[in-house]
C-alpha cells in the first residue's frame, strides 16, 4: 500500500480580469473568492438565479438573463460554472479569442493549499466523500468536504483553516472536464456507467472527463481504482501516481494486483482484516465498495487503520441514498431518490431479495433503460412509473414477466398504489433511475416528498 506524505505546490490562479459564467453556487463561490483577493471580477448568467445577495454585499457586479458575450472585452480568464455546457456561446467565443477558460474546481484547487482526496465515479461519489470525511472527523483530524457535495471548493478559500486540514472533494464529470492543472494528492475512481450522455455525447467522452482526476498526478500521489468495475479493472490511469486497487466482491485476484479485498465477510488490506462487513451500518453491496474506497484513500493519506475501522463502523449513511424511512405494517419504505441513472437503481435493487414495489421515472437524460430489465425481473413484484420517462420505461419493461407495471404519472399516485399493494415483508422503494426536473426542483425535493408521503401513510 502506497502512502501520500505531503501536499504539493499549487500554481497561482490564472491572471485576471475575470468573467464568471453561471451564477449557481459554484459560480458565486468563485466570484467571491476572487473578489476577496482584490481581483477584478464580473458575473453573468443566462437565467435569473436566486441567492445573489452575497455578490451585492461583496461589490461584485453581475448581469442575468444574458449570455455574457458583451462582457468578454478586457477579460483575461473565464471561470466556467460546471452547469454551463462547453457549447455555450460565451464559452465558444472566449476560446476563439484565446482567453483562458477554467472551471470552479480548478480555481478552488489552486486557492486552497491543503492536501486533497478527490473522488469521482458515476455512482457513490457523495456517500464516499462524506464517509471519508467522517473517517477523519472520528479520528480527530481537521477535514472539510466540498466540491460537488455541500460547499463549493472555492468557499474554502474564503476563511482560515486549522493546520493539518485535509479536503475531501467530490468531483463530477462537469467539473473535471474544465480542469487544467488539477492534481489531487489522492484520486479515487469508483465506477463508470452511462450517465450525462446528453452533455458528453457518448460514454468515451464521459470517461475522458472523469480521467482528468488522474491526469496531472505526480510521483508520490495515489490513484485508487475499483478492480471489480469492467471499465476500470485493467485501467492504467494517466499521470504518475501509485495505483491502489480494491475488489468489493469475494474472489481471488492476481497476487499483488489488489490491495483491499473482501474475504470471509471482512474488508482486508494486504490480507489483514480492517473491519467486518456485518459491523457496517450502511445498506447494500455497493456501499461495501464505497467503504473500501474511502478506507483506501484515508489509509493512503496516513490515517491509522484502527481509526479507519472505527469510523467505518459508526457511519450511518446519507439522506436519499437507500435511506430507510419507516416500516409500516411490516412494509419497509426506502428513499433512494439520489439514484438518477440506470446503474444506481439496478444496484439499489440488488440490496433486496424479492418483493420490491419500485417507483421509477422522472426527467429525460438521454440514457437507455434496457439495463434495468434484469434487476427489475429479479427483485420487483411491481413497478410504478412516473414522469416524462413513463412512455419509454413502459416500452422497455412491458415484456418483463411476473412484474406488474403501473403507469402512475406522478409520485403521489405511485406511492398510494404501491403502499396499498405491498404486503408485510415487502419494500416500497423510490429509486427513479432518472433526474427529477420534470416534477421537482432536484432529487432532494423528490426524496423529501416521498418522506412526507410515508409519514402521512404512517399516521393513518
Amino acid at each position: 500500500m502506497e502512502y501520500v506524505h505531503s501536499s504539493k505546490h499549487r500554481p497561482p490562479p490564472p491572471r485576471g480580469p475575470y468573467l464568471v459564467v453561471g451564477l449557481a453556487r459554484s459560480g458565486v463561490a468563485a466570484a467571491l473568492a476572487l473578489a476577496a483577493r482584490g481581483e477584478s471580477v464580473f458575473g453573468v448568467d443566462s437565467g435569473s438565479p436566486e441567492g445573489l445577495d452575497d455578490l451585492v454585499r461583496a461589490g461584485v457586479g453581475f448581469d442575468t438573463e444574458t449570455q455574457g458575450l458583451a462582457r468578454l472585452d478586457g477579460v483575461a480568464t473565464v471561470i466556467k460554472s460546471p452547469g454551463v455546457p462547453s457549447g455555450a456561446k460565451v464559452i465558444v467565443e472566449a476560446r476563439r479569442r484565446g482567453l483562458t477558460v477554467v472551471g470552479e474546481l480548478e480555481l478552488g484547487w489552486r486557492l486552497v493549499d491543503a492536501p486533497m482526496i478527490a473522488i469521482t465515479g458515476t455512482n457513490g461519489k457523495t456517500t464516499t466523500t462524506e464517509l471519508a470525511a467522517h473517517l477523519y472527523r472520528q479520528a480527530g483530524k481537521p477535514v472539510a468536504a466540498a466540491g460537488n457535495v455541500g460547499a463549493p471548493l472555492c468557499d474554502l478559500a474564503l476563511g482560515d483553516h486549522p493546520g493539518g486540514l485535509t479536503v475531501i472533494c467530490e468531483c463530477s464529470s462537469f467539473q473535471l472536464e474544465d480542469s487544467e492543472q488539477f492534481s489531487p494528492e489522492c484520486a479515487v475512481f469508483l465506477n463508470l456507467s452511462p450517465d450525462h450522455l446528453d452533455r458528453h455525447g457518448d460514454l468515451d467522452r464521459y470517461e475522458a472527463a472523469k480521467l482528468n482526476i488522474f491526469r496531472n498526478q505526480i510521483a508520490g500521489d495515489v490513484a485508487v481504482l475499483n478492480a471489480a468495475d469492467p471499465r476500470l479493472r485493467e485501467l492504467e490511469p494517466p499521470g504518475d501516481a501509485a495505483v491502489v486497487r480494491f475488489l468489493p466482491a469475494p474472489g481471488r485476484a492476481r497476487p499483488g494486483a489488489v490491495e483491499l479485498t473482501l474475504e470471509d465477510g471482512e474488508i482486508r488490506l494486504d490480507g489483514t482484516p480492517v473491519v467486518a462487513v456485518s459491523d457496517l451500518r450502511i445498506l447494500g453491496p455497493h456501499n461495501i465498495a464505497n467503504a473500501m474506497a474511502a478506507a483506501a484513500a484515508a489509509i493512503s493519506m496516513g490515517l491509522p487503520r484502527r481509526a479507519v475501522a472505527e469510523g467505518l463502523k459508526s457511519f450511518a449513511g446519507l439522506p436519499h441514498r437507500l435511506e430507510p424511512v419507516a416500516e409500516v405494517g411490516g412494509v419497509a419504505f426506502v428513499n433512494d431518490s439520489k439514484a438518477t441513472n440506470v446503474e444506481a437503481t439496478s444496484t439499489a435493487l440488488g440490496s433486496f431479495e424479492l418483493g420490491v414495489h419500485l417507483i421509477l421515472g422522472g426527467s429525460l437524460k438521454g440514457e437507455p433503460f434496457d439495463g434495468l430489465v434484469p434487476a427489475v425481473g429479479r427483485h420487483c413484484r411491481a413497478v410504478y412509473l412516473i414522469g416524462e420517462t413513463e412512455d419509454e420505461l413502459s416500452r422497455v419493461l412491458s415484456p418483463v414477466d411476473g412484474v406488474d407495471l403501473h403507469r402512475s404519472g406522478d409520485l403521489e399516485t405511485a406511492f398510494a398504489e404501491a403502499a396499498a399493494a405491498a404486503e408485510p415483508g415487502e419494500t416500497v422503494l423510490l429509486s427513479p433511475a432518472c433526474a427529477s426536473f420534470d416534477q421537482f426542483t432536484d432529487y432532494e425535493a423528490r426524496g423529501n416528498r416521498f418522506r412526507d408521503l410515508v409519514e402521512d401513510h404512517r399516521g393513518r
